[in-house]
């Protein structure tokens, strides 16, 4: 309570002292002013993050079992179809070879099958023949066609069974195949999470499978960054973007945003549990040389996501609000015949320092921009004597 008694005593004597001034010179309180200028603004969302390779694929394995061999250690550079790890194939191999037989049998008994369908084929044909002449019997043709169709149906059998004995032995050596693990990309091992002895275990709708090892193509890099909540609308894909690297403070690398996330995740800025901030996610594909950046590293990107030329702009420390007419306006003090007068204005686009101004103004006015305490204060028609002290410096 007395902290805030000492501010608002505070207040009152820095307007006090203000006016004070006014009388005593006669000529108004000093302010700084600048002219209008047309300039190019460019409007910057900012947004931090971390550098990770474009191609990052994270290898698990397709079936179980015991890691016999691994062939890279982490760091290794590797080529597409390049061994990396052996998952023990004694189990898939007996299962191929069981399959195989499987299918060799079938295959010797559709010889013999085939043969007995020939035989009945000819009989029930011949049967056929003599029937009509009334030289065999009904009981005798009726089971030379019952033998027929057996023969037939169990021909057929055999063929479907031959195709399920091909499909089981395909199924064998596509898993046979798979306990050979090779690279599907040109990149560098980032990280190999498993040992020579340890189970891989392939994952369920449930259960996330073993992670066996990721190989990233380094060739590549992206920033990944999270913009707030606020500033994330004005975010397109296209936008051009600067990423500057904690780890290279010197450089700046430059890079096209791909992809604006659509799902926000929570602030770990936040302060409380009941407001907390919203990011989205934003990524910048870089441009160039990016052989020394490395996945991991800190960045922060700067989105140009408006850029205006030949515009009026003020700079942002100019604007203040009054009231006009009994509502609050936004606007900005000029200089006329030694008074300052308030003048509402409609805004574009913010720059760094500078913001647009869309009207309100003429090109050539002077606007006041300083000093802030005065600024604060001061109204409309109070008279004003322009220093030549320092300007804010805008961006041009």
């Amino acid at each position: 309570m007395k902290k805030t008694i000492w501010i608002a005593i505070g207040l009152v004597v820095i307007v006090l002292v203000i006016l004070l001034n006014i009388n005593r010179s006669g000529s108004g309180v000093k302010v700084r002013a600048r002219k209008v200028k047309k300039t190019t603004l460019i409007s910057i969302v900012e947004g931090t993050g971390e550098i990770k390779p474009t191609k990052n694929v994270e290898i698990s394995a397709d079936i179980s079992g015991k890691i016999v061999k691994i062939g890279v250690r982490e760091g290794d550079r590797v080529k597409k179809g390049q061994f990396l790890l052996q998952i023990d194939p004694s189990m898939y191999k007996a299962e191929l070879e069981s399959a195989m037989a499987s299918l060799k049998a079938t295959e010797a008994q559709l010889i013999q099958n085939e043969a007995a369908y020939e035989i009945a084929k000819k009989n029930y044909e011949r049967a056929k023949k003599l029937y009509a002449k009334g030289i065999i019997s009904q009981e005798e043709y009726l089971k030379a066609e019952a033998d027929f169709k057996s023969s037939l149906s169990s021909l057929k059998a055999l063929k479907f069974r031959i195709e399920q004995n091909r499909a089981q032995v395909k199924s064998a050596r596509e898993k046979l195949k798979k306990t050979l693990i090779l690279s599907p990309v040109d990149g560098v091992v980032t990280s190999l999470n498993v040992e020579e002895g340890e189970v891989a275990i392939i994952g369920t709708m449930n259960n996330p499978g073993t992670i066996l090892l990721t190989v990233a193509d380094l060739s590549q890099m992206q920033a990944e960054v999270w913009v707030d909540e606020t500033d994330i609308v004005k975010v397109k894909e296209g936008q051009k973007a600067t990423v500057e690297v904690d780890a290279f403070p010197e450089e700046k690398f430059h890079g096209v945003v791909t992809e604006v996330g659509s799902s926000p995740q929570q602030s770990t800025a936040s302060l409380s549990s009941q407001e907390q901030a919203k990011e989205y996610k934003v990524v910048i594909v870089l441009k160039g040389d990016v052989s020394r950046l490395k996945p991991g590293l800190t960045a922060t990107a700067r989105i140009e996501v408006a850029r205006a030329k030949d515009v009026l702009a003020v700079p942002i420390s100019s604007l203040v609000v009054r009231k006009v007419k009994g509502k609050e306006k936004e606007g900005v003090f000029v200089v006329e015949d030694g008074l300052a007068r308030f003048r509402p204005v409609k805004k574009g686009i913010m720059g760094e320092m500078e913001v647009e101004i869309k009207s309100g103004l003429k090109e050539g006015e002077r606007v006041i921009v300083g000093p802030f305490k005065v600024l604060r204060v001061l109204q409309d028609g109070q008279r004003v004597e322009v220093t030549t002290g320092r300007r804010i410096k805008g961006k041009k």
